[in-house]
């Protein structure tokens, strides 16, 4: 039987909204109900030209506008987000799954970042050095790179997003986002909001599309710098293929965020903080802890024994069940894909503490729910531990002492997050210092900076020199300038043919 397809979504192009013309289309889940809600067009090259041709035509005026006036339209934009807020979750939640508790928090965490670039006045300023030679002055300003682009995941369609262009249009560039293609509604929505808060018409420009868009953005010359958050397999792609045309390109990629838990914590602040950081948001998070390191049986035994009945005991629904405290995961495909990896998680020797595969809603038979998994008991050597399953799957591994966890941390490809979960302050320093993450919290089971920091991992998490976010993301979208002057007073003349510090030029 065919689904009937009830919305067909449009690309947003010089402030207007425009029909795909490929003839190519991606389908948008309702995720409790495992159908086809939307369509989604998916551009083609020339599509992706004409986006990235508005944007390079507003650069000019956007960039000459003072950062005052430019802060103004975040302003009106967060005014609006504020006004729109139950709106844009319930877009989220349709098209995700999440809860609307959980959709609401993620665009409160992406308004933080607008309200970080409300104050681009102040972190565009340079420096000033007087007399750096006689009769000469030094001084130094940032300044925005052009057009750049913005390439966001299925997780977070609205919090991604604004954890990139606002901040980029506020230093003055133009932008072309790509949402993923799965939940691309909010992209288009925040847009919208962006034009009624006084943003020129192509400043910024929202696409729907998969890899041949990508491609697009990445190979022309016009854009300038790509932001990433998704896979690590496809953001060492578009970093590889981005610094080759010469882009900058921050990629933020995968994640396998442990939580140690010593021997003297608070097991039933541990255990409370495993839930919601392993199993909000159904596991579909990249700073989720996905695995709780035990330091010693005793911890391990606890741990297993508090979380069973209390994991069991969740409530999966519908985003629109007041009473849901996770929702299904975004597809039909990725549902099947994380039941493979418990599957995988059996044959390979885990102890299966709780198993989510068929989780049945009733009225809901054929959503995309997964229920809340625990495996025990987990090595290094299963790919349970090795990939990030971006699920509600939780392991727990054992470890003899906090060398060995510590080392446990270190010793895993990804370097996004993790969490030691302890009342020994020497502990706790010595981790934080010397965990390889780029985000650690103590006893803080998800240590996701807020928007005056930046967020970032290591190792194979992030491709690139900048954070997202914060300071750095100042600096990823702008480039520094110096300027050294001399007026002519009259007393000096004559060619100088040495070059000479602290003296006369």
């Amino acid at each position: 039987m065919d689904i009937e397809v009830q919305q067909t979504l449009s690309h947003y192009i010089n402030g207007k909204r425009i029909s795909g013309k490929s003839g190519r289309f991606g389908d948008v889940y309702n995720p409790a109900l495992g159908e086809v809600a939307k369509r989604v067009p998916l551009a083609s090259a020339e599509e992706v030209r004409d986006a990235i041709t508005a944007a390079a035509e507003a650069f000019p005026a956007w960039a000459a506008t003072p950062a005052t006036k430019r802060a103004q339209v975040m302003f009106n934009f967060r005014a609006l987000i504020k006004r729109d807020m139950d709106k844009l979750a319930r877009l989220v939640s349709s098209e995700h799954g999440k809860t609307l508790e959980d959709a609401r928090g993620s665009i409160t965490r992406g308004l933080e970042v607008v309200e970080f670039a409300c104050g681009i006045a102040q972190l565009l300023k340079g420096e000033y050095s007087d007399s750096v030679a006689a009769s000469v002055d030094s001084w130094s300003m940032r300044q925005p790179l052009g057009v750049c682009a913005g390439i966001t995941p299925f997780n977070f369609p609205a919090m991604v997003p604004m954890w990139m262009f606002p901040i980029a249009i506020a230093c003055g560039n133009t932008f072309v986002l790509k949402p993923s293609e799965k939940d691309p509604s909010c992209g288009f929505a925040l847009a919208e909001l962006m034009a009624e808060a006084g943003l020129p018409a192509g400043v910024l420009n929202v696409l729907g599309g998969d890899k041949e868009a990508v491609d697009a953005l990445l190979t022309d010359a016009r854009v300038q710098a790509v932001s990433f958050v998704g896979s690590t397999a496809i953001g060492e792609r578009i970093y590889r293929i981005g610094c080759a045309h010469g882009k900058r390109v921050q990629a933020l990629c995968g994640a396998k965020n442990h939580m140690v838990v010593m021997p003297d914590a608070d097991l039933r602040q541990a255990a409370d903080a495993v839930i919601g950081a392993a199993f909000g948001s159904a596991g579909e998070r990249c700073m989720a802890v996905s695995v709780v390191v035990a330091v010693g049986d005793e911890v391990g035994d606890a741990l297993a024994a508090a979380l069973k009945p209390r994991v069991a005991a969740l409530k999966v629904g519908p985003f629109d069940d007041p009473a849901a405290e996770m929702g299904p995961v975004i597809t039909p495909a990725a549902k099947a894909r994380i039941e493979g990896y418990i599957d995988r998680g059996v044959s390979e020797g885990a102890a299966l503490v709780l198993d989510g595969r068929g989780c049945a809603v009733p009225g809901y038979e054929n959503g995309c729910f997964v229920g809340g998994t625990i495996f025990d008991r987990v090595t290094p050597a299963m790919s349970i531990y090795r990939d990030e399953i971006f699920g509600p799957v939780l392991c727990i591994v054992r470890a003899g002492s906090f060398a060995e966890a510590l080392q446990l941390v270190n010793d895993h490809e990804y370097g996004n997050g993790c969490a030691i979960f302890t009342r020994d302050g020497d502990a706790a320093r010595e981790f934080a210092s010397r965990a390889q993450i780029g985000m650690v919290g103590v006893n803080v089971p998800i240590p996701v900076p807020l928007a005056f920091h930046s967020f970032g991992g290591w190792k194979r998490s992030l491709f690139g020199d900048h954070h997202i976010h914060g300071p750095e993301g100042v600096r990823f979208y702008t480039r520094m300038k110096t300027v050294t002057t001399r007026w002519p007073s009259g007393i000096r003349a004559g060619a100088v043919f040495n070059f000479k510090s602290g003296g006369e030029h």
